[in-house]
């Protein structure tokens, strides 16, 4: 699938089984600038998080970064003082691995809360990650990455910056646990760009704000949310901050990879088959549209009433009233896309079928109008069906 696809100059990456899942299923993955990068992070905000996350947050005080090391199928996370010995080991053998200091080298884990890393196969596992590395071992590593993903996620940009062309290209895993604020979702974005590490910093979180943390899939918020980004300016193109001519070029690419993986992440919700864009405009400020949003997106009523293709717009309206929005029932308009459900608050009068038809497509819309100001947001979401109670019982 990302076969023909290659790093941005300077980087290399390998995906391999090293033994912490069965059945030689790949688990570790690997992705190494060849020479110092620029590094931005944006992590979970859940109190409890995960030993890697709090070493990655320590490593991203030193601004520069040379590897991302990770492994899935166990989170190590609420595994204590070993815990934290093991993520920081994970990153000193890289360091010893690659001749760097452990400062560059990020760590990442994902899968279940609780159990201790199997250290012996992670230190043997980096290794050969180092060994079979390569500008075009992207399919491996994108599949390294997942758990409960039913596919790899890859996104690239191309661009010129000043006659120069620029590559991004970004990796993510991630199908449940995703709410708010990223969730069980890795993302790395890997690019050839010089870019100045404060202005990566708040361009990687105005992306993140604007992707990961617009989706949801099941309301459960993750201990070990992690995206980073390494700049490691093989592109040669004069350092790029805020003021440069061509920033917004850089900024826009950056902004695209990053929305696909989220919409990737959303289509690949756990047992979904239904991708469900709620926008809701009219709102009496930014903040209200967004508390409205989410309330539809995550309520479970919604969602299961869209697997059944249950055009229930009594669910929506009550989502909405306890979302702590101000709302004034009386003003509230709901569409299914461009159909209207309800009016001014009460039953629109629209025929049944012409709902159920909205609801039985793999994409639809729900647009709610608040009529008390100017605020709007969009959460991207999907629909709860049975198999994501076989995934996760």
């Amino acid at each position: 699938m990302y076969s023909e696809i290659h790093l941005p100059k300077g980087f290399k990456c390998a995906g391999i089984a090293a033994g912490i899942k069965p059945a030689s299923v790949k688990d570790m993955a690997l992705i190494l600038s060849e020479r110092p990068a620029a590094s931005a992070g944006v992590f979970t905000t859940n109190q409890v998080c995960a030993a890697p996350v709090k070493v990655c947050r320590a490593h991203l005080a030193h601004g520069v970064a040379r590897a991302i090391v990770m492994n899935s199928g166990i989170a190590n996370a609420c595994t204590g003082s070993e815990g934290m010995v093991a993520a920081k080991d994970m990153a000193a053998e890289a360091a010893k691995v690659i001749s760097c200091e452990p400062q560059e080298i990020f760590v990442c884990s994902t899968g279940k809360i609780g159990p201790q890393l199997p250290l012996d196969k992670i230190i043997q596992g980096i290794g050969t990650l180092f060994e079979s590395a390569s500008i075009g071992n992207v399919q491996n590593t994108a599949e390294a990455m997942m758990t409960t993903d039913t596919r790899p996620k890859v996104s690239v940009a191309e661009i010129v910056i000043e006659d120069k062309p620029v590559k991004i290209v970004g990796f993510a895993k991630g199908a449940g646990m995703i709410e708010p604020n990223m969730a069980t979702m890795l993302s790395y974005i890997t690019t050839d760009a010089a870019v100045e590490q404060h202005a990566l910093q708040a361009a990687l979180k105005k992306s993140v704000d604007g992707s990961f943390n617009r989706i949801s899939i099941d309301g459960d918020q993750s201990t070990n949310d992690t995206v980073l980004a390494l700049a490691n300016g093989a592109a040669e193109n004069r350092l790029l901050d805020e003021n440069s001519p061509e920033w917004n070029v850089f900024f826009q690419a950056l902004e695209k990879v990053c929305f696909e993986l989220a919409m990737m992440i959303v289509h690949d919700g756990e047992g979904a088959d239904k991708f469900v864009t709620v926008k809701v405009t009219g709102a009496a400020s930014n903040d209200d549209a967004e508390l409205a949003a989410r309330a539809v997106a995550n309520s479970m009523l919604n969602k299961t009433a869209w697997a059944g293709t249950y055009p229930d717009w009594g669910r929506i309206m009550d989502s909405v009233g306890y979302s702590k929005a101000q709302v004034v029932e009386e003003r509230v308009d709901i569409f299914y896309d461009d159909t209207q459900a309800v009016a001014g608050g009460c039953q629109s009068g629209v025929a049944q079928e012409d709902l159920i038809k909205v609801v039985s497509q793999s994409d639809f819309a729900i647009n709610i109008d608040l009529h008390l100001g100017g605020g709007e947001a969009v959460v991207y979401t999907c629909n709860c069906t049975e198999e994501y109670v076989r995934i996760n019982y």
